[in-house]
């Protein structure tokens, strides 16, 4: 179980890096504004705020990845904690912005944290 938990959770750092690259380097680019459902107007207009979106996308993962670099027994607190910070925000987007953040993000988040719980 303890393997199927990392699975899960590296999944999950290697999304967040890609939200991240989407976010930062490919908002006004066609790859962001699909993946986003952004006009050329709405990305040029919100490229500075999904930068910022996309670091902190990218302090999740840089957690996530601290927390297996840490391994099972010291990394389960940082897992648990990063991992409820991504079920979060995956909420509240879910709530604010688009309901489909919460399948990306919520539900792997809850996955992740019922397999370490499990394991």
């Amino acid at each position: 179980m303890s393997l199927a938990a990392n699975i899960v959770v590296g999944l999950i750092g290697v999304l967040h890096v890609y939200i991240l690259v989407l976010e930062m380097f490919l908002w006004e680019k066609p790859a962001g504004r699909k993946a986003f459902g952004q006009s050329r107007e709405q990305a040029a207009a919100t490229k500075v705020l999904a930068a910022n979106q996309g670091l902190y996308n990218g302090f999740l993962a840089a957690g996530l990845f601290w927390g297996l670099y840490l391994g099972d027994a010291a990394g389960l607190g940082v897992k648990v904690f990063f991992l409820l910070c991504v079920l979060v925000a995956g909420l509240y987007g879910a709530a604010t912005a688009s309901r489909k953040i919460l399948f990306i993000q919520s539900v792997p988040a809850a996955i992740g944290l019922a397999l370490l719980l499990l394991a």
